[in-house]
C-alpha cells in the first residue's frame, strides 16, 4: 500500500509528494501465493497473455476505483489543492482523507481498469483541509487560526485592555527568574501578581476545513463577546425602548449598555439601528495585584443634645480631623471590575479625631427649626424661580392643590398680613433664625401681624388676588435678607 499525501506550504516552495509503502501482511501474503501459482504450472498462460500493473485507489478505507496510471489521480489531486491555494493563501493544505494505491499484477485480458469511474468517484469525495491552531477553552475547541503564533497573539490581545504589554512582559520575566521573596511595596505602588483567564485556555494543533479558520482579530472578538455576528434592530414607528428591550429578552440596563450614548429618556427615531446582542464572553481576564495606598481615615461624628439651646441651632464643640494610614490591598479584577478586595496589612500613621456637635432641642414657638415644610396641600410647581416675561420671578408658584389651605413653612412670627399690591393678599413670616417667607395671591388670610404661628398651621386660603392669572400660591424665601430658591429648602 502506498500512502499519498499532498501538503502545501505558505511560501513559494514547490509541492512535495510523499509515497509511503504500507503494504499490510495480508496483501503481501496474497502476492506470495500468486507467485507460487505462476511458478507451479500456468507459465504457459503467461506466455499467451501479458501481465500488467493496475492500482486500486482507496480514500481512507473506502475503495474508489482501479487505474492503470497513478499520475491521473495525482494530477487531479494537484489541481484540487492548487485551486484551494488560490482561495486560501498562506495556509498549509492537504487532503482531508488519506489517499492510497494498492498495486497488483494482472493479465491484461482480465484487467478491469476504469479510470473515469475512479476519477469521478474521487472528485465527489475529495476534500481539502488545512493545518491550524485551535484555541481550546474548557476542553472545547472554540476558534481556529492559521498557526500557533496567531493564537498566542490573540490571547495576548485579549489581556492588553486590562494590563499593558510592558507590565505583562515584566510579570513573565519575574516569574521566569529564580523565586525570590518579593520586596515590600513602596507607598502608592502597585505590583502585578498574576494575569490569567477565568477558564482553562490552551492551544492545540489540528486540521480543519479552510473556511473554518479566522483571523486573530476575529478570534479576539469571538472570545470576548461570544459571537461574531451582532444582531441589529431597526426602530419602527411607535417603538419604545422598553418594548424593544422586552422583545429581545433584555432589560433596559442591558439595552443601554449595548448602545453607547443611549439613555432611558433618549428619543429614538424610525430607522435608527440598535444593537440587541447580549455578549456572553467565552473567557474573562483575571488580574491579581497588590496595591499599597496612603489614605485618610474618616473621623466619627458624635451629636450631643442640649435642651437649653433652641431647636435648629447647632454648635461644634470639637472639630473632627481625618486620620492617615498606609494599607496594602490584595485585589482581584475580572475584565477590569473589582471582584475581590482584602486588606493584607495596615499601619495607622495618624489617629482620627472625633467631631462633637451640640444640637439644640428646646422648642421656641416663634423660632423656626431651620427646615421648611411644603406650604400647600398637594398641587404641583407650575413656575420656578428665575427670569420670565422680561423680569425676575422671585419665588415659585404652586397650582392645582387637592385642598386650598395655605400653611406656615416653619415656626415664626407674622410680620405683615394684608393687601400687598400686585401680590394681592400677602403674608410675611419672620422665622427668627435669619429666614423669612412670603405667601401671595391668597383668597383669604387667617392670621394677623404679631401673631406666633407653628410649622404646618393654617395661615390662609389659596386664591388669585393681585396680579394673577389663576388660582395659585406664590412662595418666596429669604435668608439674611437675600433672596433664595425655595426648591432648595422645602420638603414636599
Amino acid at each position: 500500500m502506498f500512502k499519498w499525501v499532498k501538503k502545501v506550504t505558505s511560501t513559494s516552495e514547490s509541492t512535495a509528494k510523499s509515497f509511503k509503502r504500507t503494504i499490510n501482511r495480508t496483501i503481501a501474503a496474497g502476492f506470495a501465493a500468486a507467485a507460487l501459482t505462476f511458478a507451479g504450472g500456468i507459465s504457459a498462460s503467461a506466455n499467451e497473455d501479458r501481465l500488467v500493473t493496475v492500482y486500486y485507489v482507496y480514500m481512507g478505507d473506502e475503495y474508489i476505483g482501479t487505474v492503470s496510471d497513478k499520475k491521473v489521480i495525482e494530477d487531479m489531486v494537484d489541481k484540487k489543492i492548487s485551486e484551494a491555494e488560490g482561495s486560501y493563501k498562506g495556509l498549509k493544505l492537504e487532503l482531508a482523507s488519506e489517499l492510497s494505491f494498492i498495486p497488483e499484477q494482472v493479465f491484461e485480458s482480465s484487467s478491469e481498469v476504469n479510470e473515469s469511474e475512479a476519477v469521478n468517484g474521487l472528485q465527489n469525495k475529495m476534500e481539502v483541509q488545512a493545518e491550524a491552531a485551535a484555541l481550546v477553552i474548557g476542553g472545547k475547541e472554540i476558534a481556529y487560526v492559521e498557526n500557533e503564533e496567531q493564537a498566542k497573539a490573540a490571547l495576548q490581545k485579549i489581556k492588553t485592555p486590562y494590563v499593558s504589554e510592558k507590565d505583562l512582559k515584566a510579570l513573565e520575566e519575574r516569574k521566569a527568574s529564580a523565586s525570590m521573596p518579593l520586596p515590600p511595596l513602596k507607598e502608592n505602588e502597585t505590583r502585578l501578581l498574576d494575569v490569567r483567564f477565568s477558564e482553562d485556555v490552551t492551544i492545540s494543533e489540528t486540521t480543519v476545513k479552510p473556511d473554518q479558520i479566522i483571523s486573530a482579530e476575529d478570534a479576539v472578538k469571538l472570545l470576548q463577546k461570544g459571537t461574531l455576528e451582532e444582531k441589529k434592530y431597526q426602530v419602527k414607528e411607535g417603538d419604545a425602548l422598553s418594548n424593544i428591550a422586552s422583545a429581545h429578552d433584555l432589560d433596559m440596563k442591558q439595552l443601554i449598555e449595548l448602545n453607547s450614548g443611549l439613555k432611558e429618556n433618549s428619543v429614538i427615531k424610525k430607522g435608527q439601528e440598535l444593537n440587541v446582542t447580549v455578549y456572553k464572553p467565552y473567557v474573562k481576564v483575571v488580574v491579581d495585584k497588590e496595591v499599597s495606598k496612603k489614605e485618610e481615615i474618616d473621623f466619627e461624628k458624635e451629636v450631643i443634645e442640649d435642651s437649653s439651646m433652641p431647636k435648629g441651632e447647632t454648635k461644634v464643640k470639637q472639630e473632627g480631623k481625618q486620620g492617615v494610614r498606609t494599607a496594602t490591598y490584595m485585589i482581584s479584577e475580572e475584565n477590569g471590575q473589582t471582584v475581590k478586595k482584602e486588606v493584607k496589612e495596615e499601619k495607622v500613621l495618624e489617629e482620627p479625631v472625633k467631631q462633637i456637635v451640640i444640637k439644640g432641642t428646646k422648642v421656641i414657638p416663634s423660632r423656626g427649626e431651620g427646615s421648611f415644610a411644603y406650604p400647600a396641600v398637594g398641587g404641583y410647581i407650575s413656575s420656578k424661580m428665575g427670569y420670565r416675561w422680561g423680569k425676575m420671578h422671585k419665588g415659585i408658584d404652586i397650582a392645582r392643590p387637592s385642598d386650598r389651605t395655605i400653611k406656615a413653612a416653619d415656626n415664626g412670627t407674622i410680620v405683615s398680613a394684608g393687601w400687598g399690591g400686585g401680590y394681592g393678599n400677602k403674608i410675611v413670616i419672620d422665622h427668627n433664625n435669619g429666614f423669612r417667607t412670603v405667601y401671595a395671591h391668597l383668597d383669604s388670610i387667617s392670621v394677623s401681624s404679631g401673631q406666633t404661628v407653628s410649622k404646618g398651621s393654617k395661615i390662609g386660603v389659596m386664591g388669585s388676588t393681585g396680579d394673577s392669572t389663576g388660582v395659585h400660591l406664590h412662595f418666596e424665601v429669604y435668608k439674611n435678607g437675600k433672596m433664595q430658591d425655595p426648591l432648595k429648602y422645602i420638603n414636599k
